[in-house]
């Protein structure tokens, strides 16, 4: 029997929970409500709490403390779309309580504990929504104190609280309409309940092969590889950075007496003046690297093993202040960052002078600390995002949080073309609340839908699909359903089209060609003569074409 939990078996539950989700990610991200090819849930959840486990992993500590705030950070960071913004704030929650632990927690710890986090995680949420893992956490939160004050062994109520969580998952489709009508159960309550049990896995000594936990780097699309930039040391404040010096330097004509012993003490000599040390080498010659403020005791310290060659000295102090002056002196007030997916639509969006573009979009979501990461390396004190997919705007919200000496302005654009009309209401002359209003105002005058393929047989919104139809939706139903793209996109364009429409914009995949693109724009024309009717390069994965009337 397991009364108690510890610190070290915390960071087990921590990494069986994420390595429970990660081996049930495909189950997750199958149950989107949209029989498309674009589930993420499970994606976006696994790679919020691969960043938590990442954090946690580079804590040295092991207190309570450290560990659930190094839990807590990392979660945030890595927060991928609704789901895995939600879940970051479910351990939010818990781990606001169970830092104050001593040593180890009770089930009673625990489950005031997982109160706490559903408080947090609906208070992320404006508008919190039923049917949902707000309701899977709420509803076993709050049979979590009667069950532990019945079961004191952790095996026991974990398998308990697990019951009362299958329970409420599978009341979702009758909360949520939609569920129902999909004929699934809510995605992300089936991901949390997957962590929880990796929680209960840990507890009863399972072993669900917790090393193999992929990377973040390995399973994420959205590695920005454009940023080599110096803007870490850039919006560091100038007290933040704790050694001054970088100092470099080659340690040559080793003395006869030296031994490969004393370059180990060396490196553990440097390690205790400064930080960033490498000390590599044999006998011939030795490499070192290392950040410290006291420089001269690192020389001394290597002029015992032997001479010195090719030293560099930095102050990184100045050259802070350097680099902080130049950019106050560029810095404008206003930039644009937009999120999307696809070679030509991230051209389009530069077009239209975006300062940014990071890849992300229903295939995948960029975390919070994405967003943020994106918006400080823009040289603006204001800085308009345009999320372009509802899943992606809690996350966006989220990123105001993680960014210094910047103001994010979420424009909630629900899809690219959203965002086009948007960023086209961009004014430097005007003020930023003035910008604010005309952007957020001209996304209501767009009407926009996709046209993509059914992964499954289904029946929704009055159509009987199977699998491989084509079907065109908006951002909340399917609107249409035809043997081929061309038809379907026509019968789309028919159902979102309106008397005060003049303009029709297709945007094609990179599963069309631009003859086929062509080809099809002169059918729309032909139907809509009063129309102007346009088409670009998207370049898009998942949808043939978007479509946007105006």
């Amino acid at each position: 029997m397991q009364k108690t939990i510890n610190s070290t078996e915390f960071r087990k539950m921590v990494v069986s929970g994420a390595r429970m989700l990660e081996i049930n990610r495909a189950k997750v991200d199958s149950l989107n409500v949209f029989p498309v090819p674009d589930g993420d849930t499970g994606t976006n959840m696994s790679l919020t709490l691969q960043s938590a486990v990442k954090e946690m992993n580079g804590c040295s500590s092991n207190r309570f403390q450290e560990i659930c705030d190094a839990v807590s950070k990392g979660a945030l960071k890595g927060a991928r779309g609704n789901s895995g913004v939600i879940s970051s704030q479910i351990f939010r929650g818990i781990c606001s309580v169970l830092k104050d632990t001593k040593e180890t927690f009770d089930t009673k710890n625990f489950a005031k504990a997982l109160e706490e986090g559903t408080k947090v995680a609906y208070s992320a949420v404006s508008i919190p929504k039923e049917g949902t893992i707000l309701t899977v956490v709420r509803l076993m939160s709050e049979s979590a104190s009667k069950l532990a004050s019945k079961h004191k062994d952790f095996v026991e109520f974990f398998n308990a609280l697990i019951a009362v969580g299958d329970e409420a998952l599978a009341q979702t489709p009758e909360l949520l309409p939609v569920l129902k009508k999909a004929g699934v159960v809510d995605s992300g309550g089936v991901g949390l309940m997957m962590i929880m049990r990796g929680f209960l896995a840990a507890i009863s000594g399972e072993d669900i092969g917790t090393d193999s936990i992929p990377t973040e780097a390995q399973t994420s699309k959205n590695e920005d590889t454009v940023f080599g930039d110096n803007s870490d040391i850039i919006n560091l404040d100038l007290g933040d950075i704790e050694f001054a010096y970088c100092t470099e330097f080659f340690i040559i004509h080793l003395k006869q007496m030296t031994t490969l012993a004393d370059i180990d003490k060396l490196k553990e000599k440097l390690m205790s003046i400064g930080d960033s040390v490498i000390c590599i080498g044999d006998l011939e010659l030795v490499k070192v690297h290392v950040h410290t403020n006291t420089p001269g005791v690192a020389l001394t310290y290597a002029l015992e093993l032997g001479e010195l060659d090719r030293l560099k000295i930095e102050n990184m102090l100045e050259e802070n202040r350097e680099l902080k002056a130049k950019l106050e002196a560029e810095k404008k007030e206003m930039g644009m960052l937009a999120i999307c997916a696809g070679s030509g639509l991230e051209e389009l969006f530069k077009d239209l002078l975006c300062d940014r573009v990071i890849e992300g979009g229903q295939t995948m979501n960029p975390s919070a600390q994405d967003i943020a990461d994106a918006v400080q390396k823009i040289n603006a004190s204001n800085v308009f995002v345009f999320p372009n997919n509802s899943n992606v705007i809690l996350a966006a919200e989220q990123a105001k949080a993680l960014v210094t000496g910047r103001t994010i302005h979420v424009i909630p654009t629900k899809n690219v073309p959203q965002g086009f009309a948007a960023a086209l209401q961009f004014n430097p002359e005007a003020s930023v609340p003035e910008n604010k209003t005309n952007m957020t105002h001209a996304i209501d005058n767009v009407a926009s839908g996709q046209v993509t393929y059914a992964v499954r047989n289904t029946t929704m919104n009055g159509f009987k699909l199977k699998e491989g139809d084509i079907i065109g939706l908006d951002n909340k139903r399917i609107l249409a359903k035809g043997e081929n793209v061309d038809e379907t996109t026509l019968k789309l364009i028919k159902a979102l089209k309106n008397d005060e429409h003049e303009v029709i914009t297709l945007y094609y995949g990179k599963d069309v060609t631009e003859e086929e693109a062509e080809a099809l724009v002169a059918k729309v024309q032909e139907e809509y003569p009063d129309c102007d009717v346009d088409f670009h390069f998207g370049g898009q994965p998942v949808y043939y074409y978007m479509v946007s009337l105006e």
